[in-house]
């Protein structure tokens, strides 16, 4: 089988010697690398903000305007949940893995599929069991980022939660077993009392 005229030609280029020193190519190789590998880490970064995440008006007249009026938003100590924060593990294998994921959103947002409140609504049931599901799975993961078992002054807390946050603590529970719901309305079609 003969190969096409410029792959037979790029073969010959690669398979003969160069005149040029190992010492350069590995050089130029590393520069471009490191360029490459900062060029994707920054790109990373600038879609880690919330700044980002409301850019499309789905998001921003939907689940941001609920979130705005949550405690991850604004409290007394001053601490605030970004978007990014709840919904994009920090861990850089897992974080990759979401992106990706993320990208079915990117389809939903160029097909229209979520385009006006009525077909938010109607997919919002789908949207949110995907996001618990995944929670669920990672142990929620992002909550205990700020949120830990370990760290909870139980004592402190309203006896009801104290005596919950303990039951589920015993039993294995994750924060989205009790809490879904804390930034988001809940959709219609859920089977779940709202978070404590």
């Amino acid at each position: 089988m003969k190969l096409p005229g410029f792959i037979q030609r790029f073969w010959i280029w690669f398979r003969k010697p160069s005149h040029f020193a190992i010492g350069s190519i590995l050089t130029v190789g590393i520069v471009v690398g490191i360029v490459f590998w900062g060029g994707f880490n920054t790109a990373m970064e600038m879609t880690n903000q919330e700044d980002f995440c409301i850019s499309c008006h789905e998001m921003e007249n939907n689940v941001y305007q609920e979130y705005v009026g949550t405690i991850h938003y604004n409290n007394r100590s001053g601490v605030r949940a970004t978007c990014p924060d709840c919904h994009v593990p920090k861990e850089w294998v897992p974080k990759m893995v979401r992106k990706i994921q993320a990208s079915k959103e990117l389809y939903a947002k160029a097909f229209g599929i979520v385009d006006t409140p009525k077909k938010f609504e109607d997919h919002r049931f789908e949207m949110a069991s995907r996001e618990w599901e995944r929670m669920k799975a990672n142990d929620s993961q992002e909550c205990r980022n700020c949120h830990n078992f370990e760290y909870m002054d139980l004592t402190t807390q309203k006896p009801v939660a104290s005596k919950i946050h303990n039951e589920a603590e015993d039993a294995g529970k994750t924060c989205i077993d009790c809490h879904k719901g804390i930034a988001h309305q809940l959709p219609k079609g859920h089977k779940i009392e709202k978070a404590i």
